[in-house]
């Protein structure tokens, strides 16, 4: 199967939560209003717990309890809401995924770093939604959980990464795209905002001048949570290059200051994404 081939059967297999349709509906309605949105929110009961339980996590610190959907609403914002629906949404679609195909735990701490460190690099360009990072790099390697769900044998084979090949080159080889270009299609196919979808459809397919600005901050917290995360196999900063983080304008000792932060917070996350935080629903 060929990328549009995988991406068109997950998007018949795989589906958004009724809510986070309707939440995208409204969304696309400029005259919707916060309260629409938190009426829509207030129908899904995991999505509205999932919310305000990521509102009053690490990755925002306020430093007062948000116990109520208005609260949440207000303070975070609708966007910043929306966002958050997208990324429960999708990991919600997926929450059935088997464990014995890839190490589940370990893809969503990668992807959780990911998305922290995407945002606080968009934090550091003072970037008006890092929110929208986070979510980008939550979401990046999805592929691999649609890969994983239809073909085992070749999602397993991905697993034989190492210092000489990295995972996007391993998947290249294996299926001819990357699993971060997969997942830019599902979303895309789910109508997502392409803010989103677009940098995964170009991190690991261009060099660093050719990569938007967006892309080129995805693709640094990729590699740095692929290194991070993997460290039985990766020195720190292995796989990243001068390159990538000069043209973002960071020095060494904020990728350091950014990792730190990440490591603290990462933990405290995995249980509000990965699918063990679905079963009460």
């Amino acid at each position: 199967m060929n990328i549009e081939e995988y991406a068109q059967k997950a998007e018949s297999l795989f589906a958004l939560p009724d809510s986070v349709v309707q939440l995208k509906s409204c969304m696309d309605d400029d005259a919707a209003s916060i309260d629409n949105v938190g009426a829509i929110v207030l129908t899904d009961p995991g999505l509205a717990a999932h919310i305000l339980k990521v509102a009053n996590s690490a990755l925002y610190n306020f430093p007062n309890k948000i116990d109520t959907m208005s609260k949440a609403l207000q303070v975070i914002g609708t966007r910043a809401a929306y966002d958050l629906a997208l990324s429960y949404g999708v990991s919600y679609a997926f929450k059935d995924i088997p464990g014995y195909v890839i190490d589940l735990d370990r893809f969503w701490e990668q992807s959780i770093c990911c998305g922290l460190l995407a945002k606080q690099i968009a934090e550091f360009h003072n970037h008006r939604e890092p929110e929208r990072f986070f979510v980008t790099g939550l979401l990046n390697n999805i592929g691999e959980l649609i890969v994983a769900s239809l073909n085992e044998e070749a999602a397993k084979k991905n697993l034989d990464f190492s210092k000489d090949v990295t995972p996007p080159e391993l998947q290249h080889e294996v299926l001819g795209f990357d699993y971060a270009s997969l997942s830019g299609a599902l979303l895309k196919a789910w109508c997502l905002p392409e803010s989103i979808y677009a940098p995964l459809q170009v991190i690991h397919n261009g060099s660093e001048e050719e990569l938007t600005r967006d892309a080129q901050i995805v693709k640094l917290a990729y590699y740095l949570a692929l290194d991070n995360v993997n460290n039985e196999i990766y020195e720190a900063y292995e796989n990243i290059t001068s390159d990538m983080h000069q043209r973002l304008d960071l020095e060494t000792e904020d990728l350091e200051e950014a990792l730190d932060k990440t490591n603290i917070e990462c933990m405290g996350l995995m249980s509000l994404f990965s699918p063990t935080s679905f079963m009460l629903y």
